[in-house]
Formats: C-alpha cells, structure tokens, sequence
C-alpha cells in the first residue's frame, strides 16, 4: 500500500505538467525513478494502480477541417508511402489544427520531424493564410541540426503547401516536396498523432480567453511537448 501510495504521488507531480499524459507514457519517464527508488512496477500493475485510483486518461475526438483542397496550384505525389523512416530530417510531416478560444478560433500551424516527434516549426494565427505556413517553415528550417541531410516535406493538399510562395521556400532550401494522394488523415498519420497529443494531453484544443493567452500557453506546451515528453519508439535525435 505504501508503494502504491508513492506511485499515485509521482503520478500526480507529472500530470501537474503534462495534464493528460497517458498510462505508457507516464511509466516510462516515471520507470528510471521506480529503479532508483527500488519501487517494482510493471506496465500492467501500473494501470492497475492508474484505473483502480480513476487516473486512467480519455480521449476525445473533435474535428474541425482546415484542409481546403479546392484549388488551381499543382499538387505533388506521396514520397514517403513506401519510405522506412530510420532518421531525423528524413522527413517532415506538416498539419494545421483550430485551436478555440473566447475570441474565435485561432489556427496552429506545425511542422514536426516524422522520426523524433520533435516540433520543429510552429504558427498559430487567426487566420489559415499561407504566410502562417511559410513562418512555421522557417522555424523548423532555422531549428535544422543536418541541414546538410535530404529531407523531405510531407504535406496533405491544403492550398497553403501548395502555394507558390511556399513551395518557393521549400525548393530553395533543397527540401523535396510529397502529398498526401487523397484526402485521408491516415496518409499524414503522424501528423494528426501530433495535434492529438497537444490537444488531449496539454487541452490547447479549447477554453483560452483570447489569442494572447492561447498564445502563451501553446508555446509553453510544445516546450514541453518537446523537451520534457517521452516518446515510445524514438531514442532521440540521430
């Protein structure tokens, strides 16, 4: 019972900062600390633990589409259906998520490096203008650690990644184009999985007061999304 007393506390002091981590997660960052502390935890006595205390974490799915495919601009084929993604800046995968506050809604604009989960570039606007994307581009170029890797861009349709002007940016900076070939979440899955996790385990999907605050707050949570978050199947940047 003292153990179990010591696991929920643990719990309580990670979940103070990453509100909505979920059970694999939390026992992974909190594991090396069993070990330290000679607390023996497996997966499952920890959900158990989690469920028996109502900890475990439900997710809600709320959609609001902002891909507007409609356009005249090219659209580019799927490089990456097929690609093993075994590296950082192989592949970056783009997205663009609402985020709702008192004062309407507001659009982020990500960038995030399909291998290590890390965000490499953001925006968030009130607007979904393709000079938003362009910013969020500049970041993620500007936060390269292998600029002299290949890379390629991944992207669903939207008429900002297809716009002249953006496509500008990313030829210029040697950075080969792909598309998704429908309009289907699932061909940038790792995309959609990063908005899921910022909304569900950080709540910036919703109940901001106005842009400012979203703001702040946002960026604090792709600090810690970033810096402070594991992430099952990566061993970090390499």
């Amino acid at each position: 019972m003292e153990q179990q007393i010591k696991i929920i506390e643990k719990v309580k002091a990670v979940r103070k900062i990453h509100k909505r981590m979920g059970g694999k997660k939390l026992h992974g960052k909190l594991l090396p600390e069993f070990e330290n502390e000679g607390i023996k935890c497996g997966r499952d006595k920890f959900f158990d633990i989690l469920r028996s205390e109502n900890m475990l974490v439900s997710y809600r799915k709320r959609f609001v589409k902002t891909t507007q495919g409609n356009h005249k601009y090219k659209k580019h084929p799927n490089l990456i259906q097929d690609l093993v993604i075994s590296r950082s800046e192989q592949v970056w995968v783009s997205d663009i998520t609402y985020i709702r506050t008192k004062e309407g809604f507001m659009y982020l604009f990500l960038i995030t490096d399909a291998y290590s989960k890390q965000i490499m570039g953001w925006e968030l606007s009130d607007n979904l203008k393709t000079i938003n994307a362009i910013k969020a581009l500049r970041m993620a170029i500007k936060n390269r650690k292998y600029p002299e890797r290949e890379l390629i861009h991944h992207s669903d349709r939207g008429f900002q990644y297809c716009n002249p002007a953006y496509v500008e940016v990313l030829e210029k900076n040697n950075i080969a184009i792909s598309m998704t070939t429908k309009y289907d979440p699932y061909e940038n899955a790792i995309a959609e999985r990063v908005n899921g996790i910022l909304k569900t385990e950080y709540e910036i999907g919703d109940g901001f007061v106005g842009h400012r605050d979203a703001k702040r707050e946002i960026k604090y949570a792709i600090w810690l999304y970033n810096i402070d978050r594991p992430h099952l199947g990566c061993k970090g940047l390499v």
